[in-house]
This record gives C-alpha cells, structure tokens and sequence, in this order.
C-alpha cells in the first residue's frame, strides 16, 4: 500500500546543455525525466515514502523511457498505463546563467491528455494518506479536468488529505479567465493550498500574501491550511484558526535551473507531513528542497536522500 498518491502528466524535457544560449541556436540537450506532480512523487520516494504515480504515456520510445525511469526512482507504476492511439509529451528547457528558463512544450492531445476515466476505478486508497494534485492536470483537456474532479471526490470520501497546488500554467489554458476560475474551484476541495505569491497576483488580485491566503482559507470549509511561497524568503503559513507565522528561506550560493522549485518545496513539506512533523518544520523542510532544487539543471535532480538533505541542514547552520 502507498502512502502517497498523485496524477498527472509525465515527460521527457531535452534541458540545453549551452549556457544562456536560445533554444533555436542551443546545439546540445541532455534528456531528464519531468513532469511538475511526478517530480513531487519522485522527490517523496526519494526520501524513503511509498508512492503511486497515475497517468498515461505512449507506446512510443518516450513513453518506455519514461515507465522505466519511474519505476528506477522507486516510484510505484500499477497506475501508470500505455496507450497505443496517442504520444507521449515531451519539452525543450534553455539552460540560463540566472532567472527563469525559457521551454517549449509538445503535449496537446498526449496520452495524459487522454486518460481513460475507468483507472480511477484501479485505485487502492488503502493506506493512503496524502494525495497530492496541481492545475496542470486539469489543463491538459477537458477530460482530464472530469478525470481529476472526480478523483478528487474519491479522496474527499476516503478521508485522504489533499494538497493543492496551482502550478499555472497559461499557455495551456484557452483564456487566463477559465484558467483562474478553474483553478479557484479546484482549490476549493483541497485541505491545503499552496500558491506562490506570483500565482496569487494572478489568481484573486494580490501579492500580499496574507490576503492570498484569506482568500483561499474563506473560500472553502475544506481548506484548513494555506501556505503561500516567497521564494527565498519562505512562506507564510496561515490556518483556518486565523493562527499564522512566516517561516524563513535559505539562500543558495548559485542558481542553475529555478524548474522544479516549488515542486521541491511540496516534496519537503509532503513528506515532513508524513513523518509527523509539525507544519512548521515541514515547510521549513519544503524551503529547503526548494532551494536544493534550484542548484540542479534537472527538474528534480537536486531533490535529496535523508543523508543529504540532513548534511544541506548542517551546512546552513554552520553558515549561520
């Protein structure tokens, strides 16, 4: 039985190898796995949790590499199926010396953006503690929008907590209104949401980030917890006592790749969740993945072992 559980689309990103070159003139690409909810269940598995990953891939050599490199990462596959009729995504990611790369997907009408409705109908939700969802999903199609409601209501039955976060991703949306609203009503059935400041601006009008976090928290009974991430200076925790406090980022030497930040930041507060710690010291754990993953070109290469990620503790205290 998994503890955790999330959906989504997996890829194959080809990540520049050219610093700061365009992807038009970049000559050279390395080939990683990715995918915004499966590098929250990779980086979880990572850290010694069992994990379930659903979704669909082709038949194609993308879809063989990504089952494969699922399952090498520990990652639980009996929800990840093969679709002859459709192909598997993939995107080219620039490789910047600073800042936010640039990428180019190739998804529409993917096999993730096909999900067959009837796997639902696979899941165990024995076990299971934590499910982890993001608007990506939801994006794809207006299939995998029904797909995820519904998966949702599953959870919500089965007492599983859900964690939400919006991860936009506008370029997928037909208008940046039906992305807002959709998004906002997604968020309705999650216990916790987990909006950057920016999506925040975007999502109900603020970057004041306890005003991003009343929005979501008088929106819904469900949601019990808003944490809004700041970047290097942390996140604000809020909760539906009206009980909040900030806690801090850490700050890192060099960014190589800032893809994969704020999934990093789900991977250490998930887990932290998962292990009994407090909310603080799970976000605190979700600052420090963050920033662990902003020193890596991969999306979730610099997600840590325990080892790891207590030596990175150790080297911050030590610069303290």
């Amino acid at each position: 039985m998994a503890e955790f559980l999330t959906i989504g689309e997996p890829m194959a990103v080809f990540a520049a190898e050219n610093v700061d070159a365009t992807l038009v003139d970049a000559a050279n690409f390395q080939k990683y796995l990715a995918g915004a909810e499966l590098n929250v269940a990779i980086g979880i598995s990572r850290l010694g949790h069992s994990t379930e990953y659903a979704s669909s891939v082709g038949t194609d050599p993308f879809g063989k590499y990504i089952i494969k490199a699922v399952s090498d990462a520990g990652v639980g596959t009996k929800y990840l199926d093969s679709n002859p009729d459709f192909w598997t995504g993939f995107y080219l990611k620039q490789r910047v010396s600073h800042g936010d790369p640039q990428t180019y997907y190739f998804r529409k009408n993917s096999a993730a953006a096909n999900f067959n409705s009837g796997n639902l109908d696979k899941i165990d939700f024995d076990g299971l503690k934590i499910a982890h969802l993001s608007g990506i999903f939801a994006a794809l199609s207006d299939n995998d929008l029904a797909v995820l409601k519904d998966l949702n209501q599953r959870l919500i039955q089965h007492n599983v907590t859900v964690t939400f976060d919006p991860n936009l991703r506008p370029a997928l949306w037909s208008s940046q209104e039906r992305m807002v609203a959709v998004t906002n009503e997604l968020a309705k059935q999650a216990n916790v949401v987990m909006p950057g400041i920016n999506e925040g601006e975007i999502l109900m009008g603020s970057r004041d980030p306890e005003k991003i976090a009343d929005f979501y928290l008088q929106q819904s009974e469900l949601t019990q917890t808003v944490i809004v991430k700041l970047g290097p200076d942390g996140a604000l925790i809020k909760q539906k006592d009206g009980s909040q406090e900030v806690v801090s980022g850490f700050r890192v030497d060099q960014v190589v790749d800032t893809v994969g930040a704020g999934d990093g930041f789900a991977v250490g507060f998930i887990s932290g969740l998962l292990e009994g710690k407090t909310l603080r010291e799970a976000v605190k754990r979700g600052c420090a993945i963050g920033a662990l993953a902003v020193m890596s070109p991969g999306d979730n290469d610099g997600y840590p072992t325990p080892t790891q990620l207590a030596d990175f503790y150790k080297q911050q205290a030590a610069l303290s």
